[in-house]
């Protein structure tokens, strides 16, 4: 097996952190952070995002809010949202005096959304070489009539991913990773695989615990995927893309 450099020991090491020190993250560091977040590759090197630094307590306060009900996150002293943004380039087509620029379309979106994500794991990878903790928040795609508002978020610009960081407590650093799933049930070679129901609980059975795998199946799927927040996501999510229809 080989043996992990320093950069391959960080991305086993890391894992989300909810819980911070009552201590500020230096200008310098989040700085250092933001520019790591902009050398991700991007499509074309187009850069199809655009990343919010939430600095006010009250946004900061209405965000956790939103998100799920999360006050950690009106806690952490760096906030940060990428937005996958397909407006820039278009208005830079219109100022260019391209009158015949089509309007963004799905494919568009997709790829801001990957150029976007790509952008917040270097922000988190640079994070980390700090001794950073951070956490990603899916539910900023939740509640789209409020986000709109909230952040000034006009057409084709789409909130993706939300980062909070925070220094992680002693509790934190201690705290044992979660488990991962084994290898063989989620790299398929040359095309993909169906997995049957016994390969799914050897796959998805350590979860389980010492609970039966229907029971905790269950319960996770309401938890989750059956979840009124989930639920919510979804219909957040179709409103943003009826925009790109």
């Amino acid at each position: 097996m080989i043996e992990r450099n320093p950069i391959l020991q960080s991305l086993f090491d890391r894992k989300s952190v909810r819980v911070y020190e009552e201590k500020p993250i230096p200008a310098e560091m989040k700085q250092a952070i933001l520019e790591a977040a902009a050398q991700a590759p991007s499509a074309g090197c187009q850069q199809l995002y655009t990343i919010l630094d939430i600095t006010d307590p009250a946004l900061k306060a209405t965000l956790a809010d939103l998100c799920d009900h999360q006050p950690f996150i009106a806690g952490a002293p760096l906030v940060l949202v990428f937005l996958a943004d397909c407006r820039r380039w278009l208005n830079a087509y219109h100022a260019a005096g391209i009158t015949d620029a089509r309007k963004p379309g799905a494919g568009d979106l997709m790829l801001a959304v990957a150029d976007t994500c790509i952008a917040a794991q270097n922000a988190v990878v640079a994070a980390e070489s700090f001794g950073i903790g951070s956490c990603y928040i899916g539910d900023i795609m939740e509640n789209c009539d409020t986000q709109r508002s909230l952040l000034h978020l006009p057409d084709y610009v789409f909130p993706a991913v939300m980062l909070v960081f925070g220094w992680p407590t002693q509790q934190q650093k201690d705290r044992v990773k979660p488990q991962r799933c084994a290898m063989e049930h989620i790299v398929h070679e040359n095309g993909y695989r169906t997995m049957d129901g016994a390969e799914l609980r050897d796959a998805f059975g350590y979860k389980a615990g010492n609970a039966p795998f229907e029971q905790w199946c269950t319960a996770f799927c309401n938890r989750k995927y059956n979840s009124d927040f989930s639920k919510e996501m979804t219909r957040s999510v179709e409103e943003y893309l009826s925009q790109f229809r």
